[in-house]
């Protein structure tokens, strides 16, 4: 079971500001909606759980969800993985037959070498399934999510090192662009080690969290799914508040249907509730009016919440409250968008901000999409940065200390992967800059 510390004066007083629930108020809150305490045995806890997951109320309409006990974890102990000794993914979680991950260098002992003389050093982790989720731990390491398998493996800073299967969450819906999209931890993630996933399930797109070795709990459920348009990304804002970015599902009216949760940005808090500052008071719908949402960050010095969006052109947009994005019609996306990219670094996906630049990791352009912009959201020309070096690019993520952490998507049937596909590649601050890689 996870232990939960009391969090202090200073602690509450901040969750009050920001609409979050201290780790402990969040516990209580789940035993009493649950209506009974919390039994010892695992399957009882996770019931438990899931039973309170999640509820925002339905002032006015607003849109409704009830959690649904569809995933299991993956509780046995796991060894390290050093090389392609990794257990195969549970029946729900199909490897497709794509090579199983190894540690760049590794061989098949159980310590790893160091890096060849011609070896990559940036690349961290090699042979994994579509790496799509990515997040940096406050220890400098990081957590990388299959999108097809559910599993989730911790991955250290420096090539060489062992890959270490840390979760799998079965029961998802991979199918089209579905499956485990994104990852993100809590904002009090030293005091209840929370982490959070976006996914696909046979019956619709949520957001979860879970502690490592045990079930997750529902956070968000009822988000719309689809053939196309399941693309989704989370992060937490500079008020502690969640982020949580969808599609449209492959219907494009819904987006700007405010009683649908399709093709938003939704901010709630950490176990969905809506929060101060969203448009409508028992909502957790913040903007509308988006087709995709590929990226999703935040700058970590203004606060300023910025979604990528997929398309015909690639879209950047300042999301603000109760914006709407123009989804589908093409006048006005373009008048909505912050930036658009060059047809050259196409197919945007995750990004980043550090240091007064903002990155897109792009798919057909093979590239990071680098500009500088401003606190209000104003976007320069994009250049490119690193093209072609790595392939297809997924997800990039900016830890603490100013280096990139990239995934690639090259075994996605549109790439010419190498031997070593997919990715992990983590690019470390450039030393004349001190704190940025670009």
């Amino acid at each position: 079971m996870v232990t939960f510390s009391a969090p202090s004066d200073a602690l509450h007083s901040f969750c009050r500001q920001t609409g979050q629930v201290p780790p402990r108020n969040r516990l209580n809150r789940q035993r009493a909606a649950a209506g009974r305490p919390l039994a010892g045995l695992l399957g009882v806890a996770a019931a438990v759980l899931l039973a309170a997951g999640c509820s925002t109320g339905n002032a006015g309409g607003q849109p409704t969800w009830v959690p649904q006990q569809d995933f299991q974890a993956n509780t046995q102990p796991q060894p390290q993985l050093p090389s392609n000794g990794l257990p195969a993914p549970q029946p729900s979680a199909p490897s497709n037959g794509l090579p199983q991950p190894s540690t760049p260098g590794g061989g098949s002992s159980g310590a790893s070498p160091g890096p060849s003389a011609t070896q990559d050093p940036a690349v961290v982790a090699t042979e994994l399934n579509q790496p799509t989720g990515l997040v940096v731990l406050p220890d400098g390491t990081a957590l990388v999510g299959e999108r097809r398998t559910g599993r989730i493996f911790k991955v250290q800073p420096t090539a060489g090192k062992p890959v270490k299967l840390v979760q799998t969450l079965t029961g998802l819906d991979s199918n089209g662009d579905g499956g485990l999209l994104d990852l993100a931890i809590s904002p009090t993630y030293h005091e209840d080690g929370l982490i959070y996933a976006y996914l696909t399930t046979a019956t619709d797109n949520r957001v979860v969290h879970f502690s490592p070795g045990h079930p997750p709990s529902a956070v968000i459920t009822g988000i719309p799914k689809g053939a196309t348009g399941n693309s989704g990304r989370i992060a937490f804002d500079a008020t502690g508040a969640l982020l949580t970015g969808t599609g449209d599902a492959g219907r494009p009216a819904l987006a700007a249907d405010r009683s649908s949760l399709a093709g938003k940005v939704l901010r709630s808090d950490d176990i969905g509730k809506p929060v101060t500052g969203n448009p409508s008071t028992g909502s957790i719908v913040f903007a509308s009016g988006l087709h995709t949402v590929d990226g999703l960050c935040v700058d970590p010095v203004s606060g300023l919440r910025l979604a990528v969006s997929a398309g015909q052109p690639d879209e950047v947009n300042a999301i603000r409250a109760g914006n709407e994005y123009g989804w589908p019609s093409a006048a006005a996306r373009s008048t909505a968008a912050a930036a658009t990219l060059p047809s050259s670094l196409g197919g945007a996906a995750g990004c980043a901000v550090t240091n007064g630049q903002l990155v897109v990791a792009t798919a057909t352009g093979t590239a990071l999409a680098s500009a500088t912009i401003s606190p209000q959201g104003a976007v320069g020309s994009f250049t490119a940065v690193l093209q072609g070096k790595y392939g297809r690019l997924r997800t990039v993520v900016a830890g603490s200390d100013g280096a990139l952490w990239l995934t690639t998507t090259n075994r996605d049937g549109k790439g010419r992967p190498v031997a070593s596909d997919d990715r992990v590649i983590r690019i470390p601050a450039s030393a004349a800059s001190g704190n940025s890689p670009l």
